[in-house]
């Protein structure tokens, strides 16, 4: 019986070794997107940013990695190159360029908001580069199919800069709301697009609170104390504009379930996570709130002057980023994305999490 315990034990511990782990189980990442996860496309800091892991600056705009770096990272996959520049894209490639939006320029032009866009990057541009690069990543279409297959794909967050450019040019949230179907349906097509490509696992995130960032809540700040959340501080009116967003991409999203079964297109929950951040920032070591700037400098609670921004002039550096959620007023800091990436690794803010066997 002893003789008969042990073999099994020895053949439990070799069936545990042989089991695939759950980051084996791509190949390869490709990540679209704006600020939130460009890592090089375009070079538009200094230091200090880069400053907590890389010791220089890469593009990145936080002090160091940003979500999608976490992601990789567990996956075993080597940090993702920027698409724009000469790389081996076959573990996976980053699309996402700062200031990005997900609709074209057209849309903008013809509101009168073009002026506010200084790159032409949308959605449909980011996958046609993609598309393009295919052949030279996976070879033939069929083979492309399979390496596909073993793909994970991170698309957005996307949205954020569609809005922005109109609120930074005082166009009333009432307006900028109407822009959310536009901007949902551009993301509907484009997920479907890397579908008809060969993706068959996305994860799409929805857009931050922006009501929490401090560069909103100093611009656009509101002396009705009933204008902000009594738990966070965030601005009620900006957040109820990601909140529709959201509520309608969650909406498209499960229409797209239901029209492709055999594909996962997962929904990533940036919103409801900061809040969770923001109404107890030390529940994740975030002793300095979640409201507050690291890099910058204001004389307001939350450290934001427009005229003292990250790595301009008279800008300071907080003496302990990690103890902050909030990098430049619109970016996060490394640890911060650490904990959302858990999030979206593990969940709950990714049913099911990336990391699951599902």
């Amino acid at each position: 019986m002893n003789n008969l315990l042990r073999f099994a034990h020895h053949l439990l511990l070799l069936l545990c070794y042989l089991r695939p782990s759950s980051s084996s189980r791509y190949d390869a990442l490709f990540n679209f997107g704006d600020s939130m996860s460009d890592t090089g496309n375009v070079q538009i800091s200094t230091l200090p940013y880069g400053m907590t892991f890389f010791g220089n600056a890469t593009g990145r705009c936080s002090d160091g990695r940003l979500v999608i770096d976490f992601i990789a990272q567990e996956l075993g996959l080597p940090l993702l190159p920027p698409s724009q520049e000469d790389h081996d894209f076959r573990r996976g490639a980053n699309f996402a360029v700062v200031a990005a939006t997900t609709l074209a320029f057209d849309f903008f032009n013809d509101r009168d908001l073009s002026k506010g866009l200084w790159v032409n990057a949308s959605l449909h541009l980011q996958i046609d580069r993609f598309r393009r690069l295919l052949p030279s990543i996976c070879g033939a279409a069929q083979e492309c199919k399979e390496f596909l297959r073993r793909s994970l794909f991170i698309v957005g967050e996307f949205g954020g800069n569609d809005y922005s450019t109109a609120l930074f040019f005082a166009r009333p949230v009432g307006e900028v709301s109407t822009f959310v179907p536009h901007v949902i349906d551009a993301l509907r097509h484009g997920v479907e697009r890397l579908i008809e490509l060969g993706a068959v696992d996305l994860v799409v995130p929805g857009v931050l609170p922006v009501g929490c960032f401090p560069l909103y809540l100093t611009n656009y700040r509101s002396l009705d104390p009933d204008d902000y959340g009594p738990r966070t501080g965030c601005a009620r009116r900006y957040n109820a504009l990601s909140w529709l967003h959201n509520t309608l991409l969650r909406r498209a999203l499960d229409q797209l379930r239901r029209k492709h079964p055999a594909v996962s297109i997962r929904y990533a929950d940036y919103y409801s996570q900061i809040i969770d951040i923001a109404v107890d920032p030390s529940k994740y070591g975030f002793t300095d709130g979640a409201l507050r700037t690291c890099c910058g400098g204001g004389d307001n609670i939350y450290n934001y002057d427009q005229k003292r921004r990250c790595n301009e002039k008279n800008y300071t550096v907080c003496a302990n980023v990690s103890t902050h959620v909030n990098w430049d007023g619109i970016h996060m800091t490394e640890a911060a994305h650490r904990v959302i990436a858990d999030g979206w690794l593990r969940g709950p803010y990714v049913d099911p999490p990336i990391l699951s066997s599902s």
